[in-house]
């Protein structure tokens, strides 16, 4: 491409690998990017060179919102390009994109789907247009999208119906408390949900997809089934709010009729039959007009606010003429001596309908009040539970939401005072509907305006319940709720009847006292999980963790969930428990029957932020013997064959288990492939998801990491170096005994056995190495006997720390410990024995201590050839020693060259070879003799000598584990595992 090609980048495309052409999205002097992008030299610009597959494509029309005046029409060919400039060919190859929206960055990173797709298949007619998406649907402000819906919830028929009794019970003094401790805990929740909400995109579902998302699935959807209980219930209380309000407004209309004496007067109430037949029937119809769709309700609910906002202009105006215009009974208008009647609290008994009753069954106080009060100051999801129809949730809400909160919760103290003024306390206890009565110009007004109210608030309810239980069922987290979908853009009318049914459960009850505290400790719940996710959430200060609305702390997210919870123990201790049990079994079920969500878990975050905490702190020091505990690193398949299936010895696992106290601890199961890591990395993956899922299913606790390496001892040598951060690091390698080595003429097992140990001699790492694997008993399989421990150099401790562990689990627990001392013939025996009592007992062990002496190689060469029980494997072992001796001998004579074995130089003592048999053959029948029925045995492990070949120390290990069926080799890494002090 030459320079002149460069400078027609304005009108220039380029054609992709599938024969899609773009614009260059480079400037004009940007030339060494598109001379790394051009073509290959064997491409051409004529049109005779396009393949016939790209010939063959549909026209692709890209369009620019910047170059909206240049239209570029292609054909079925090259040759009918149209440019302005010479035509050259291009493919993206620097980037290997398909289309010009990847490269630009302007794939959406939300659901919202764009117009068409960036990757148009072969054969379609499909534009592509670069900008903003283009927006369909009717997007609400801040007024009207949150600041109306929260003013309209928050405003209920609590306010109305039951806020002036509620002071009569209270007093004012009580009432002011209570309308600033319920206001303080909303305007806290509030700030959480607006610092949440502003931390990134928010979808349907409302409070429950902020939950989830920040703590997880199980809490998200326990929390949100429980917050879509309260709404289903809520519809039920402004149901009967607003029968109640109707039957007081038309008492003609009841089918029945009830009346209490109070002081010599008679009072009517509503019945809780009339309240339940017209409940039912005003639910049926609500429930109606929710099957009509979104439409039909957004075009109804705003009529909802005229009579909210027209009936507390009223109110207010009747409390200004209060006493000048027609007085009613018990209205004194504003007095002092009045004010002054009702500042103290005057808690009675009720009867059902709330009637002051001395023989009354409902005793009121203040923690009741709360429960009752609560339910008005809830509301303040309304914004957010609109969340998807809102132009910019990260300013609406906050603003809408605090906004709507501050501004009911002064108006509620200003008609604490105000209402307090006006009547005496007898008028607040009696009349529950006094707002009304007080009213200008006349209550009917206010009866009418009181009943939309109310059924509105029911109708968003019936309208928000169904939407959260599908946003929780489309996540398909539960599989039981899977009858809940819907699609997008589709009405869930199974939810609308399900909630309409809990409706109509709840509308039978018919008191609205006793629901309210139900309402209440789900609405509590919901509002303390907000709380709680923004006090993780900035606790834990992700680099995620960003969000717009800058006025908030985690303190202040701390004391709302503490004020909710406070809330919810003063309201009733037996509903509270009640409800966080509810909760409880939903988490525990979704934890055991749920799916995993495919977003971020702020308790793993939380956990992930611990663990780099406690690592900082740990540091690099050696860790002292008080806190040590053993980090086993698996080594799967060094040797052995197993099936393609099984990634790991099924009885590796259950010994990495007996290694651990209670259970608890971290093991890292390692395996290595052999290859070239670009060749083998997807069968890494693959082997290390096979790895992963057996460790879950044999219950261990523990990681699996794959490495691909030439050969096994390169990779176990990068693992050694490699794995692990600080003093999270594994101490010990744990690994099978190749007993199958000669058995199946594997020349390659010795050497890559001998440079393991080696390895881990060097990087001081433990060693514990298991022969007789396929003995090893499950966790079902009980054994008895003895733990015998070969104790012949110091190892730290590690062979009784490791004995300890094993007696912690059932299967050995019925054991008993001895502890073998190995000494020479002239070692005092009696004063060993005593001092390995006392360290025992100072380290808190529980063993029989057993010293055995053994005569020195040297006095046993005096005295003839040995005669013990393997003595046949001995002298087996010896013939194949000198065969291989004499073998490298003749080779390092015929190449001329020193003795070599393994690729290396080897320097080979007879004698001492002698010697190294001899020993290994006497603690080989000094553990048959004392330990053939112990359930499992544990020997020191000798080092490989030097210089040495790795066969010969392959031939020392055979006979050191001749005849034993359990056996465990151990080696220390020169540190103390255990401690003397407490």
């Amino acid at each position: 491409m030459d320079n002149a090609d460069v400078e027609a980048g304005g009108e220039e495309e380029f054609r992709g690998r599938r024969g899609r052409k773009y614009r260059p999205v480079v400037d004009d002097d940007d030339r060494a990017v598109l001379e790394m992008s051009s073509m290959d030299p064997s491409s051409s610009s004529s049109s005779s060179s396009v393949s016939a597959h790209q010939a063959s494509l549909k026209k692709i029309n890209v369009s620019s919102q910047e170059n909206s005046g240049s239209n570029v029409k292609e054909g079925s060919s090259a040759s009918h390009v149209q440019a302005n400039g010479p035509q050259k060919e291009s493919k993206l190859e620097l980037f290997g994109f398909d289309s010009l929206v990847n490269i630009l960055g302007l794939k959406s990173m939300t659901d919202e789907q764009a117009a068409a797709p960036s990757s148009p298949r072969d054969g379609e007619n499909i534009a592509i247009t670069h900008g903003r998406p283009k927006i369909t649907a009717v997007k609400s402000g801040t007024m009207m999208g949150v600041f109306v819906p929260c003013l309209q919830n928050i405003l209920g028929i609590i306010y109305y119906i039951r806020f002036t009794w509620i002071i009569g019970m209270a007093g004012i003094a009580d009432s002011l408390l209570l309308v600033s401790f319920c206001g303080l805990c909303t305007f806290l929740t509030g700030i959480s949900l607006s610092a949440i909400a502003t931390n990134g995109a928010m979808k349907g579902g409302g409070p429950y997809y902020l939950i989830g998302r920040a703590l997880g699935p199980e809490v998200g959807v326990s929390i949100g089934l429980c917050f879509f209980l309260g709404n289903a219930v809520a519809g039920s209380l402004y149901v009967l709010g607003a029968v109640e309000t109707f039957l007081k407004a038309v008492p003609a209309a009841g089918f029945f009729t009830e009346s209490t004496t109070v002081n010599g007067v008679k009072v009517q109430s509503a019945s809780v039959h009339d309240l339940q037949i017209y409940g039912i029937v005003v639910t049926i119809i609500l429930c109606f007009i929710v099957f009509g769709g979104v439409k039909i309700i957004n075009r109804v609910a705003p009529a909802f606010l005229i009579p909210v906002l027209l009936s507390l202009f009223c109110i207010y105006v009747g409390i200004a003429l209060a006493r000048k215009d027609d007085p009613a009974n018990g209205v004194t208008g504003f007095s002092l001596e009045t004010f002054k009647d009702n500042w103290d609290s005057d808690y009675q008994k009720t009867n059902n309908a709330g009637i002051p009753d001395p023989n009354g069954k409902v005793p009121w106080d203040f923690n009741a009040m709360v429960g009752l009060f609560f339910p008005a100051v809830t509301g303040i999801m309304a914004g957010s539970n609109r969340s998807a129809s809102l132009k910019d949730t990260q300013r609406s809400i906050p603003i809408g939401t605090l906004a709507a909160t501050l501004s009911t919760t002064a108006m509620y103290l200003i008609s604490v005072l105000l209402f307090g003024a006006i009547a005496t306390r007898h008028l607040l206890l009696t009349d529950r509907l006094l707002s009304a009565t007080i009213s200008w110009p006349f209550p009917a007004f206010i009866y009418v305006g009181i009943i939309l109210s109310t059924l509105g608030a029911a109708l968003q309810s019936l309208t928000g319940a169904p939407r959260l239980l599908a946003a929780i069922a489309n996540d398909d987290i539960l599989p039981v709720l899977n009858y809940f979908k819907v699609a997008d853009g589709s009405e869930p009318h199974l939810a609308t009847l399900f909630t309409a049914f809990l409706c109509i459960a709840c509308v039978i009850i018919g008191n609205l006292d006793l629901i309210t505290p139900t309402i209440t400790m789900f609405f509590l719940l919901c509002y303390a999980g907000v709380n709680l996710s923004c006090f993780l959430l900035d606790l834990l200060d992700a680099p995620s963790w960003r969000p717009r609305w800058k006025f908030h702390h985690w303190s202040l997210s701390l004391l709302g969930a503490s004020l909710c919870i406070v809330i919810m123990f003063l309201i009733s201790w037996a509903f509270t428990i009640v409800s966080l049990a509810l909760a409880s079994l939903i988490y525990y079920y979704v934890s055991i029957k749920g799916k995993a969500g495919d977003w971020g878990d702020g308790f793993k975050s939380a956990y992930f932020q611990l663990a780099l905490r406690s690592l900082r702190s740990l540091g690099a020091n050696q860790v002292h013997p008080k806190n040590w505990y053993p980090i086993p690193l698996i080594f799967c398949r060094p040797w052995g064959k197993l099936p393609e299936n099984v990634p790991c010895h099924p009885k590796l696992a259950d010994f990495a288990n007996c290694m651990k106290k209670k259970g608890r601890g971290m093991s890292i199961f390692v395996s290595i492939l052999d290859g070239d890591y670009h060749e083998c990395v997807e069968d890494a993956k693959a082997a290390c998801k096979q790895l992963d899922a057996y460790i879950e299913y044999k219950h261990c606790e523990g990681v699996a990491e794959i490495v691909v390496a030439p050969s096994m001892s390169e990779g176990f040598r990068g693992i050694v170096q490699t794995m692990g951060l600080g003093n999270l690091k594994p101490n010990i390698v744990v690994m099978r005994y190749p007993e199958i080595w000669r058995r199946e003429n594997l020349t390659e097992i010795p050497n890559t056995f001998v440079e393991i140990i080696n390895d881990c001699i060097v990087a001081n790492k433990a060693v514990v190495i298991v022969k007789g694997l396929d003995e090893w008993p499950n966790e079902y399989q009980r054994q008895y006997g003895t733990i015998d421990l070969y104790w012949i150099v110091r190892d730290g401790g590690l062979m009784l720390l490791l004995s300890q562990l094993l007696l912690t689990k059932e299967s050995f627990e019925s054991c008993k410990i001895q502890v073998f001392c190995i000494a020479e013939e002239d070692t005092d025996a009696e004063g060993l024995k005593a001092d390995v009592k006392k360290f025992l007992y100072d380290l808190r062990m529980h063993a029989e201590v057993i010293v055995v002496t053994m005569k020195s190689w040297d006095v046993q060469a005096d005295s003839g050839a040995p005669q013990d029980e393997s003595v046949e494997a001995y002298n087996a072992a010896q013939k194949r020693m000198a065969d291989y001796l004499a073998e490298m001998k003749a080779t390092a004579e015929r190449q001329g060259t020193l003795l070599m074995a393994d690729g290396k130089q080897v320097v080979v003592n007879e004698q001492q070879v002698e010697k190294f048999l001899y020993t290994t053959l006497k603690l080989n029948s000094t553990i048959l003799r004392y330990s053939r029925m112990a359930a499992v045995v544990l020997v020191s492990l000798p080092p490989p000598p030097v210089n040495h070949p790795a066969y010969f120390y392959m031939e020392y290990m055979d006979l050191l584990v001749e005849n034993v069926p359990r056996l465990l080799i151990v080696r220390g890494y020169r540190r103390d595992v255990v401690t003397l002090f407490t």
